[in-house]
């Protein structure tokens, strides 16, 4: 059992951060312009796609910083050739733009790289066990993907609240009259904003494209759990998004690894549930078969007693 709570807490944490980086992107995007990038999933695999052809020529830690910049400029081509121009239609336009990106996006990586898997590996230098703890060991990698995770939180945490670029972009978003009459480029500074965020996602997708799998679902797979994210902690709210991103990867692999139902758990605390019933049959279902529900269900029941999320802020 112990050994069971230890682990599952070490991979509900690795998968928590996981969804961290790939939705602190699209927070990001949202909370600094308001739009809400269907596409945002498509370039995390777009990401994990570049790192796999650019590890093949060179290494893996070459593509860990040349494949999310790459991402990052389609990203800024996306704003500013797409984005930029149907912004004055209203958000209905940016959302049906960046809808039919996903399938552009699906296309174009199915035409490239084909409809298989590709391999994309764990680097050599990454590719050990860190430690054995109950017999079990626990790979380097894993705790590599923690590391860099922490990482880009404190590094986006600093550049928004301790730095005059942070400045800046807060402004922008509440101010862009003023700030333009200042002398800067309100425009440019929202092209640098969602390259940045579709640059987080790339560098998700390098993380986990070869912790995962990297195939043409990978998008498909990751995207609606990133929205839950994202509205579950609060839209706009960095915080929000870790605190979720958290909840929901620890709820998620407790729920799989425990061979556990409601009433199991009920009875424990001398409460019994009729199975005869419909109330008392779905709760006799395991844990295991409806955790990757779970998420989907804790976003309902936020939207029921707190719409704006964990931590978003109710606008006035």
């Amino acid at each position: 059992m112990l050994e069971s709570i230890v682990f599952s807490v070490l991979n509900g944490l690795l998968y928590g951060m996981l969804l961290f980086m790939l939705a602190s992107g699209l927070t990001l995007i949202f909370g600094m312009m308001g739009v809400l990038n269907f596409a945002h999933a498509s370039f995390y695999m777009l990401g994990a796609y570049c790192a796999y052809t650019i590890s093949s020529y060179t290494n893996f830690w070459v593509a860990l910083i040349l494949a999310p910049l790459f991402v990052g400029f389609l990203g800024a081509l996306t704003e500013r050739f797409g984005l930029r121009n149907v912004h004055k239609h209203g958000h209905v336009a940016e959302l049906l733009l960046t809808f039919g990106l996903v399938y552009v996006i699906d296309e174009l990586v199915v035409l490239i790289w084909g409809q298989i898997p590709v391999n994309y590996a764990i680097p050599p230098s990454l590719d050990f066990t860190l430690f054995t703890l109950f017999g079990t060991s626990f790979p380097a990698y894993r705790a590599f993907i923690l590391f860099v995770a922490i990482a880009m939180f404190g590094a986006i945490y600093l550049l928004l609240v301790r730095t005059r670029v942070g400045m800046i972009i807060r402004a922008a978003l509440s101010h862009p009259e003023m700030v333009g009459a200042l002398g800067h480029d309100v425009p440019r500074i929202f092209t640098l904003v969602f390259a940045f965020g579709t640059g987080l996602a790339g560098l998700a997708g390098v993380m986990a494209g070869n912790y995962y799998i990297t195939e043409p679902g990978m998008a498909f797979s990751m995207g609606p759990i990133v929205f839950v994210v994202v509205v579950f902690g609060g839209l706009g709210s960095l915080g929000g998004a870790l605190a979720a991103s958290l909840i929901i990867g620890l709820v998620t692999t407790f729920a799989v690894s425990l061979n556990y139902s409601i009433a199991d758990l009920l009875a424990a605390v001398g409460l019994g549930l009729d199975g005869a019933n419909i109330a008392g049959g779905l709760a006799h279902i395991d844990l295991s078969r409806i955790g990757q529900m779970l998420p989907y269900l804790m976003m309902v029941l936020i939207l029921i007693f707190r719409p704006r999320g964990l931590m978003g802020a109710r606008e006035s």
